[in-house]
């Protein structure tokens, strides 16, 4: 079952989302030897029919994210950034493609929503 963007909260995992790349942004591209694969790091605004978040692709996952293209992310985690939400996925799958249902809300920005996670006992 698909999560939508409004339903995320911080440090959820293994997510699957169906959504649009409106804009991808390569931020780093770095050789790490002359026998390594460089590696490459893009940050995407993606959205479906509920809002808008950051997600950070990484290596091959830049080829797929591209502006325009619908995408889904299986075994998602949200991870904060400086109090904001973001999406990856380390071990899961990104692929092209997917069943993205109605326009998508751009209006809604999820990564602009600032929490303080409180550390409970000790």
């Amino acid at each position: 079952m698909s999560t939508s963007i409004i339903s995320l909260r911080p440090e959820q995992k293994n997510l699957t989302l169906t959504v649009k790349v409106i804009n991808a942004t390569t931020v780093m591209t770095r050789q790490r030897g002359p026998r390594a694969s460089a590696v490459k790091v893009a940050e995407c605004l993606v959205a479906d029919s509920t809002g808008i978040i950051v997600f950070v692709a990484r290596n091959e996952q830049v080829d797929v994210a591209q502006t325009g293209a619908i995408i889904t992310l299986k075994g998602a985690k949200v991870d904060m950034y400086r109090g904001s939400m973001r999406i990856s996925v380390d071990g899961g799958l990104v692929e092209a493609g997917g069943d993205l249902q109605g326009p998508v809300n751009t209006s809604n920005n999820m990564s602009l929503l600032e929490f303080e996670l409180v550390t409970i006992g000790a």
